[in-house]
């Protein structure tokens, strides 16, 4: 829109009214025009121009955190240290309340101890199987060579190099051997079986370990998001309960705002037209779009759910309650600005500037303010969509226009366009 200056100076305004009387005591009555009184009324105008017209509805809804939780202890005691405040910006694993721990951190001790002592029976147990193992090797070899030595002396005794006793102490020496490697094999079972037990003990004392630690971990407290303390409502000595909430973690940076759309309109929902947060002024603070629309139609009010994520500009809070701008669409068309629109009886108008007949004190003809009916659609900022009774490249008066009526005249200077 191009913006003319107000013609308001009283110096020109005089020296014409001066003129008009000169002329007017030599003729001896005033000027055709002037009928005495001023030449016209100073105003400023406003030249319309095309620009981006908007179709939109307005909505109120309450912003809600995607991401929030409500701690609560997983068992009862007593707060013995809060490490927040409400306010305070937290990350996740942050600690958050401690509650009493001495009898869990002493069945911790207990239950690492027992871990220490049941992992030296697997490491001996370990040991033994190895040397059981090692026993039978060494047994079998000796099976081996004893039966190689039998197997010699009993060819020799049978072709008389040797005597009978030589090979009676052959099988006796192979005999031995193998009784030492049946005990050895006996060995390894028995080592096993103490080595299975070992380990067996040793994963009751590590989930008893688990345990103990979990209601060590238990007993604090911590955040599982990264996000803002909201509420804190308890405080040093109070006694809790898994029912109890100890705070909220509220993660501000993306809201999501539920709206619900008339059914009317349900067909021209679409995913990703935009809405607008709007401040206490009406203008635009947020911008966002239509991130779902529900399938199902809400019974009771006979509406469609919508839900927008905004980014948090640092002002939004989880709960909040806002006004937003779901726009439709937007098309070129001509705005007019409010403080140029009058009602009368409803109706609006507007006074639109012309060239009338009358001539001016320079000769010239006159501007005179026409009133014009017009109607308008939503406002727009501080305008107002023109349906109809307006095109654009026409001055309206934007100021002054309490003292005008249809066909008054006009002062203004010449228009000056403002880039």
């Amino acid at each position: 829109m191009k913006r003319v200056t107000v013609g308001r100076s009283g110096q020109f305004v005089g020296t014409a009214l001066a003129t008009a009387l000169l002329v007017g005591a030599c003729s001896g009555g005033p000027p055709d025009g002037m009928m005495g009184g001023p030449p016209g009324f100073p105003v400023e105008l406003q030249q319309l121009e095309s620009g981006t017209v908007q179709a939109s509805s307005e909505f109120v809804g309450a912003l809600e955190a995607q991401e929030k939780v409500s701690l609560r202890p997983e068992i009862s005691g007593r707060v013995v240290q809060v490490f927040v405040a409400e306010g305070d910006p937290v990350q996740a694993g942050t600690p958050i309340a401690q509650l009493r721990a001495d009898r869990s951190q002493a069945g911790l001790t207990g239950a690492i101890a027992d871990v220490e002592e049941a992992q030296a029976s697997v490491n001996t147990a370990t040991a033994r199987l190895r040397a059981a193992v090692a026993q039978r090797e060494r047994a079998e070899s000796d099976v081996r060579l004893q039966e190689t030595e039998f197997r010699r002396t009993e060819a020799l005794v049978t072709e008389g190099a040797l005597a009978q006793q030589d090979l009676d102490r052959a099988a006796n020496s192979r005999s031995t051997a193998q009784s030492t490697l049946q005990a050895a094999i006996e060995e390894i079972g028995v080592a096993e079986a103490s080595l299975a037990e070992a380990r067996s003990r040793f994963e009751r004392s590590r989930a008893d370990q688990a345990v103990a630690t979990e209601d060590v971990q238990d007993q604090r407290i911590v955040s599982p998001i990264t996000g803002v303390v909201g509420s804190l409502p308890v405080n040093l000595g109070d006694v809790v309960s898994a029912t109890d909430t100890l705070a909220s973690i509220v993660q501000n940076d993306i809201l999501e705002l539920n709206i619900s759309v008339p059914i009317e309109r349900a067909l021209d929902l679409r995913v990703g037209l935009p809405v607008e947060l709007l401040n206490a002024a009406g203008e635009a603070a947020v911008r966002g779009q239509i991130s779902f629309i529900s399938p199902d139609v809400n019974q009771g009010n006979q509406s469609v759910l919508a839900k927008i994520a905004f980014a948090n500009n640092g002002s939004l809070r989880d709960g909040q309650f806002v006004r937003t701008r779901l726009i439709w669409s937007t098309e070129p068309g001509v705005l007019v600005p409010s403080v140029a629109v009058t009602r009368i009886a409803g109706q609006p108008f507007v006074y639109v500037a012309e060239t009338g007949e009358e001539p001016g004190p320079d000769g010239q003809p006159m501007q005179i303010a026409r009133q014009r009916p017009v109607t308008l659609g939503a406002l727009q900022g501080n305008d107002y969509q023109v349906v109809s009774g307006l095109e654009p490249g026409e001055q309206v008066v934007v100021s002054g226009i309490l003292n005008l009526q249809d066909g008054a005249p006009i002062l203004t200077e010449q228009p000056v366009s403002q880039q």
